[in-house]
């Protein structure tokens, strides 16, 4: 994913309200099924990492990132944002990626 690609997901993501939020449990299994499931209908994800929960917020997204198939779009405090396109149906176009000129 390119810088500009990052930079759109993360200003769509600005009005994104978070749909889970992540406790004293931690990452279960059963969360990252529920989050998995939600990437169905949605391609951007906002997930809350509440106080009580010990662990890194950047460790956490990489779990759910490789559990989901997902990317990490942006950590910042304890918000994390995933995206996953849909692979049928892509509801958000990203910007095109520049082609590399050789030279």
């Amino acid at each position: 994913m390119t810088s500009k690609q990052r930079a759109y997901l993360k200003s769509l993501a600005n009005n994104l309200n978070p749909i889970f939020q992540i406790g004293k449990s931690s990452l279960t299994p059963e969360f990252t099924a529920a989050i998995d499931e939600a990437f169905s209908t949605k391609e951007l994800i906002k997930i809350a990492v509440l106080k009580n929960c010990f662990d890194d917020p950047g460790e956490i997204a990489q779990m759910v990132a490789e559990r989901t198939h997902s990317q990490v779009v942006q950590v910042i405090g304890k918000k994390i944002i995933l995206y996953k396109p849909d692979k049928k149906n892509p509801r958000i176009i990203l910007p095109k990626a520049k082609p590399e000129t050789g030279g």
